[in-house]
């Protein structure tokens, strides 16, 4: 299992060369949606929130939804964790609907649970979380909905 962990870091790093120069459009986050364990962060049980229905979505598209939110037990059907530090399994994915001057107070999690990918949602930016996930190899998406890029590149 951890040589599939370094071939896939060592992918990411190749990939993020050519997102380091712009030259990175939709289709070419293709591969983020090979992964499958996506631990949401800020996730929702209002129906009307993209926080609930991001991930509903996803959830409806066989992927792994492990809501977190301190304030719920149950979303989607789901165990709600308060912490990422709390997720007893591996997320390769970090989905995250909170403000983005909320971002670094999840950092540490994050850094904990060391996903091969950081998603901020539609709207969410972070520079420094940024720069600091990266570090630690961790691929970073910034401002931009995972429900909106899927169904461009599947066309769904």
């Amino acid at each position: 299992m951890r040589e599939s962990l370094i071939v896939k870091r060592s992918n990411v790093e190749k990939f993020y060369k050519t997102w380091q120069y712009g030259a990175v459009m939709s289709e070419d986050l293709s591969w983020v949606y090979s992964l499958k364990t996506i631990a949401v962060v800020g996730a929702s049980r209002d129906k009307k929130k993209p926080s609930h229905y991001v991930p509903k979505y996803l959830k409806e598209k066989g992927y792994t939804v492990i809501p977190v939110n301190p304030s719920a037990s149950e979303i989607l059907g789901e165990t709600c964790y308060s912490r990422l530090e709390d997720i007893p399994s591996l997320a390769d994915i970090v989905l995250v609907f909170r403000p983005s001057e909320q971002i670094p107070e999840v950092l540490s999690g994050i850094l904990q649970v060391n996903p091969q990918v950081l998603w901020m949602q539609l709207g969410i930016k972070n520079e420094e979380v940024k720069k600091e996930a990266e570090t630690h190899g961790i691929f970073v998406v910034m401002d931009k909905c995972m429900m909106q890029e899927h169904k461009q590149i599947f066309g769904d």
